[in-house]
């Protein structure tokens, strides 16, 4: 049944629009074209220089410099420990989809993190991370005197030590870094924070969501746990997990700016500073606007071209 149009309802859902309309003008839309503006010109908040547009040199300096790319490789390592935390909250969402008794407080308690997740937790965690007293160093002591194995703790966050032995400030690779620093520990604190999380929960709303009657078919040709997993519940969870991917990655290369300023400081040695982070340091610390609206523009670009990658191939895989 088609319903009439009434061109008098027009303009009052107009009028009730237009000021989240405006609004999203003025203090969206329109700050983003300025800082596009402002990538293109030299602005110092310090006036060192006169105020000039200079066209793309922001993006040619961006890209010529190594810093840059120092921070793009922290930004991706950091992001390392995703695949884990994702695998984790499927993992949790398995679990805590039985149905058994008290079930909804063990949910409650492992979303607890969530709730508290900001500098009270970070803090927490850097006490905890503290090389000399911090409980981490002290659990690990204790286990390896009961294997009696040598043990000398890692300094976590006040090391430039990381699995893969990159040189701090420079784009290359020295075996004297190998080891665990400032960047696994950040990494190891966004997964446990991540295992209960959002994620969990949206894994949790698809399982509920898989028909019945898929299990009892599998059930009825023989199929064991592992296989009805793999072939039933896996399948019917790929457009989450393509969602919970896409969404992370965009998180990730977003992220890493409230840890590094409550925890390291971009430390040490700059091992922890995330292009986030570094948009932060050039316009509030340095005062280079214009070089800060250029960063965060590339970034922009980053994301936006690894979600259409995302969307490109991703959501045929899910469809398929």
């Amino acid at each position: 049944m088609e319903y009439p149009r009434r061109h008098s309802d027009f303009l009052p859902a107009l009028a009730f629009l237009l000021p989240n309309f405006l609004g999203f003008i003025l203090f969206t839309a329109g700050l983003v074209l300025y800082s596009l503006g402002a990538s293109l010109t030299n602005w110092d908040l310090q006036r060192s220089v006169p105020f000039a547009f200079i066209g793309v040199e922001n993006f040619r300096k961006l890209f010529g410099s190594e810093e840059f790319w120092v921070y793009l490789i922290n930004t991706l390592y950091l992001m390392i420990g995703f695949p884990f935390a994702i695998a984790g909250s499927l993992i949790l969402a398995l679990m805590l989809s039985q149905k058994l008794r008290g079930i909804t407080i063990y949910r409650t308690l492992f979303y607890l993190p969530t709730f508290t997740y900001g500098v009270a937790l970070m803090v927490l965690w850097k006490k905890m991370y503290n090389p000399d007293f911090g409980p981490i160093n002290a659990l690990l002591g204790g286990v390896a005197h009961l294997l009696h194995i040598p043990f000398e703790g890692p300094k976590w966050l006040n090391s430039a030590q990381n699995l893969m032995g990159m040189v701090p400030q420079h784009v290359n690779l020295e075996r004297r870094y190998l080891g665990l620093g400032a960047r696994e520990a950040l990494i190891n604190m966004t997964v446990w924070v991540a295992l209960g999380g959002n994620n969990m929960l949206l894994y949790l709303a698809a399982l509920t969501n898989v028909p019945p009657e898929l299990y009892e078919a599998a059930e009825i040709d023989g199929a064991g746990k592992w296989s009805k997993f793999w072939n039933v519940t896996w399948p019917q969870l790929a457009p989450t997990t393509f969602f919970i991917t896409v969404i992370t990655i965009i998180g990730g290369l977003q992220g890493g700016f409230e840890a590094a300023r409550i925890m390291t400081e971009g430390g040490p040695a700059n091992t922890t500073t995330t292009l986030a982070y570094y948009i932060y340091i050039k316009a509030f610390q340095e005062f280079q606007m214009g070089y800060a609206s250029a960063i965060a523009w590339v970034l922009f670009a980053m994301i936006f071209a690894i979600t259409l990658i995302n969307w490109r191939f991703g959501s045929r895989a899910v469809n398929e």
